[in-house]
């Protein structure tokens, strides 16, 4: 791995360890995080699978219906009596924050409070069929508003766990290591510059003795 390119002082060296005890929390922090969402998202994606299985399975019923409500009026008249709705539907769109992810929340209400008939139409010349279709769209429509809540809450989960297993591993395999080895270099530096100091004091005080031995064989002591 390669170090830092630092000064191996000792003022580098104490900001390289509080870097370090910075980069080890945040490494922790972050693996916690991707955990917590690992989890949030697994229970999203089984929550996914169930209801998505729920709406198909009504969609495929009310689909049939029409079909066969088709094959008995005609597909003019199915789309005349679907032509002017009678109901009207407020959609309201929200957030709220998982794990710093905003995740949206729909929310459908019935524009005219539920007064109105789910079938725009007189019952005289349709079938139950379409009756029966409409009712399951009707039934499946809050059904469908959370499928999509959910399908965009495991987008926005996913791309969180990716975004944070990336810097997860780059503090793990890149800064830690690049860190470690940087502040191993700064000690073995300032250790040799310790031990080559060491070394010239020792020579001076060498020095120093000598010339006292010989300035006192110069004077007969």
């Amino acid at each position: 791995m390669a170090r830092l390119n630092v000064n191996p002082t000792r003022m580098e060296l104490t900001n390289l360890k509080r870097k370090l005890v910075t980069a080890r929390r945040g490494h922790k922090l972050l693996k916690d995080k991707r955990d917590e969402l690992m989890r949030r998202f697994m229970d999203v994606v089984r929550e996914n699978k169930a209801l998505r299985r729920k709406v198909e399975e009504n969609l495929r019923q009310a689909s049939a219906l029409f079909a066969g409500a088709k094959g008995v009026l005609g597909d003019e008249t199915v789309e005349a009596s679907l032509l002017l709705p009678m109901r009207k539907m407020e959609l309201t769109v929200g957030q709220r924050n998982v794990m710093s992810v905003l995740i949206p929340r729909f929310s459908a209400q019935d524009a005219d409070d539920g007064e109105a008939d789910n079938c725009p139409y007189g019952f005289a010349f349709t079938s139950t069929a379409l009756d029966e279709a409409l009712g399951y769209l009707s039934s499946v429509m809050g059904e469908l508003l959370r499928l999509a809540e959910i399908e965009k809450s495991c987008q926005l989960l996913a791309d969180e766990i990716e975004k944070t297993r990336r810097r997860v591993n780059a503090l793990e395999h890149v800064m830690i290591p690049q860190y470690e080895e940087t502040i191993k270099y700064v000690q073995m530096k300032l250790e040799e510059n310790e031990r080559g100091a060491t070394t010239r004091i020792m020579k001076v005080k060498d020095m120093m003795v000598q010339k006292q031995f010989a300035e006192n064989a110069a004077n007969g002591l």
